[in-house]
């Protein structure tokens, strides 16, 4: 399917969905503070970036987001390539990641309010966990799938040392998956971002709390909508980095 086309029938989709929900807020069936049409979008936008609002609880979600991006994904992908390189490594830790991987990130609020309190480290510490376990099992199974005869390859044409062989043939090979997890991570990131908020932390998370508490559902909305937005532009730069990494593979 050529781009355009794709393009074309993706706004399509949207722009459908968009009026099925105009036209259901407006037909009186459900009451539009349960539901806001979003028409009322525009408007709500004006108003809270007139109120000072929008811009400062975006810029404040964004910055523990960011912070918490990095940290679990430089972890993640850290001990993920060490661990599928050294079986010593891996033993030493895998009733660990066993014990921990399947524990949500939620579940460490109140040791984030405990160790760091009511702050953005907090909120870093729980969008962190999340990531971290997406890269740390995507760079583990990347590098376990790198072919061993391209190693063996290197060896013969002289990279013996454990450097070179991991920076030319082994990172390269698990160049892929390394970065599909970390694209995964970015969502995931967005999806933590709310909760991370929700127990008093400025930001998107809190916004919509506080508007959902006045029945001020466009607000929420419109929030919602703006993580939306802030995670395509952010997959969108993760996409077109990614293709330049990865453009010697074409």
């Amino acid at each position: 399917m050529k781009p355009v086309t794709r393009y074309t029938l993706s706004a399509t989709g949207l722009v459908i969905f968009l009026l099925i929900w105009e036209g259901i807020a407006r037909s009186g069936w459900i009451e539009t503070h349960l539901l806001p049409p979003p028409s009322t979008l525009p408007v709500t936008l004006t108003s809270e970036i007139k109120l000072g609002f929008w811009q400062s609880m975006v810029w404040a979600s964004l910055r523990h987001y960011t912070i918490g991006f990095v940290l679990g994904s430089v972890l993640g992908v850290t001990l993920g390539v060490a661990v599928a390189l050294f079986p010593r490594v891996e033993a030493s830790q895998a009733w660990l990641a066993r014990i921990f991987r399947p524990i949500p990130p939620l579940a460490w609020i109140p040791f984030a309010i405990i160790w760091f309190g009511i702050s953005e480290t907090a909120a870093a510490f729980i969008i962190s966990i999340g990531i971290f376990w997406i890269n740390y099992f995507t760079a583990m199974a990347a590098v376990q799938a790198v072919d061993k005869d391209l190693i063996e390859v290197a060896r013969a044409f002289g990279h013996r040392r454990f450097y070179d062989l991991l920076r030319k043939v082994i990172l390269p090979g698990a160049a892929p998956g390394i970065l599909s997890g970390l694209r995964a991570g970015l969502g995931q990131g967005w999806m933590t971002v709310v909760a991370a908020e929700l127990f008093g932390i400025a930001g998107i998370g809190q916004r919509m709390i506080e508007a959902s508490g006045l029945l001020a559902s466009e607000v929420v909305v419109l929030y919602m909508f703006s993580i939306a937005l802030l995670y395509g532009i952010s997959d969108y730069i993760f996409v077109r980095i990614q293709d330049k990494i990865l453009e010697w593979q074409r």
